[in-house]
């Protein structure tokens, strides 16, 4: 993403105790310039409504996986807003743009991914009307997204509001300055609870945010339906596990991105298990439902793939054997949770884990090291 946005012409560098300083660029600027997506879905969908307030020509185009990611919202919806996009609906593909773009009313289905909306609404101030965003699927996940969105927004001053559920507006004007403190990612904190949970042991989250827009905020309520004692102690968020895991039946629409950890540890329930409303996972890194179920069948476990979701079954077969991560940071941790209890579990790539937590191996070993 920094890389990107330099490519934009934003100055960013390193302050002090690891700040970034961040100098945004002139829009008056022509630009004929590569973005290098990698895997990463906000840069493949955030990054593009922005370039395209440049005048020039911008390629897009990002790792194997990601040319197979959803991105047909993102360039019907640029083109529906004036901007010249090549013929593609998904990476690579070309903007060549004005560096202006009026905006008004448009209409998107952004059932694939909430990115979509998010993407069009940060860049929305800078569109000479405005934007009047509607989503008009059948399905719209992970709206705390929206909601984080939003509040980022008017964090920056920017007038936004929802009139309803599913439509947005943004008034144009400008983008304010300021500092910011960036919160812990807790959706990273996932595997790392789930441990406490699988060992009977104890974790130690600290400075957890008393009041998020986080959808990993979930994870307390979530775990202790699971079986886990969670506790906020102080600023510390404290959980600890008896060893057993209880199934759970639960409508995840709300962020898919917790999923991998639940489903891993309903590999592991005493009970059944069935998680919906994550039929968006198919458009992640990999597509996700089809993953998880091969690998938790293929240690043995009971695993269905559902139209929007998995159903696991509790299983004696549970076996060691190899967990391929499908380039993907979030099936290789799920892989780790589960190898805390199944002896034998080899992580095929755990250098995925890179994309979000490149220290993953360094705090999980830690973790599991015993206290003198």
């Amino acid at each position: 993403m920094i890389e990107s946005l330099r490519r934009l012409g934003t100055q960013i560098t390193n302050g002090e105790g690891g700040d970034l300083v961040i100098v945004p660029p002139t829009t008056d600027i022509s630009l004929n310039t590569t973005i290098d997506c990698g895997l990463a879905g906000t840069v493949m969908r955030f990054v593009p409504p922005m370039a395209a307030l440049f005048e020039g020509t911008i390629v897009f185009d990002g790792d194997e996986a990601a040319r197979r990611r959803p991105m047909w919202t993102t360039i019907d919806s640029l083109r529906a807003l004036g901007v010249n996009v090549s013929d593609s609906e998904a990476l690579p593909f070309t903007i060549s743009s004005s560096g202006v773009i009026e905006g008004g009313y448009l209409e998107i289905d952004a059932s694939a991914s909430s990115q979509f909306v998010s993407g069009l609404l940060l860049a929305a101030p800078r569109f000479t009307k405005g934007l009047e965003l509607r989503h008009v699927g059948k399905h719209l996940p992970s709206l705390p997204h929206i909601e984080m969105t939003l509040e980022c927004l008017r964090e920056r001053g920017v007038s936004v509001s929802q009139p309803e559920p599913t439509l947005w507006k943004v008034l144009p004007g400008p983008i304010s300055g300021g500092e910011k403190l960036i919160e812990p990612d807790l959706s990273n904190a996932g595997p790392f609870l789930a441990a406490a949970l699988v060992t009977g042991g104890t974790v130690t989250i600290s400075d957890w945010p008393k009041n998020t827009t986080q959808v990993g905020k979930h994870f307390d309520e979530l775990l202790t339906k699971m079986g886990a004692d969670v506790k906020l102690v102080g600023t510390d968020l404290v959980i600890t596990g008896t060893g057993l895991i209880k199934g759970i039946d639960i409508d995840l629409s709300i962020g898919g991105e917790l999923a991998p950890v639940i489903l891993a540890l309903a590999a592991l329930a005493d009970t059944p298990s069935r998680i919906t409303g994550i039929a968006h996972l198919r458009g992640h890194e990999t597509n996700r439902l089809a993953a998880l179920t091969n690998e938790i069948n293929n240690i043995g476990g009971n695993a269905t793939e559902l139209e929007d979701g998995i159903e696991i079954l509790p299983s004696d077969n549970l076996h060691g054997g190899l967990w391929q991560t499908y380039q993907d940071h979030r099936m290789a941790t799920a892989g780790a949770i589960i190898g805390l209890r199944v002896p034998g579990i080899e992580i095929e790539d755990i250098n995925v884990v890179a994309k979000t937590m490149p220290n993953f191996v360094e705090l999980w070993s830690a973790l599991l090291e015993p206290k003198a």
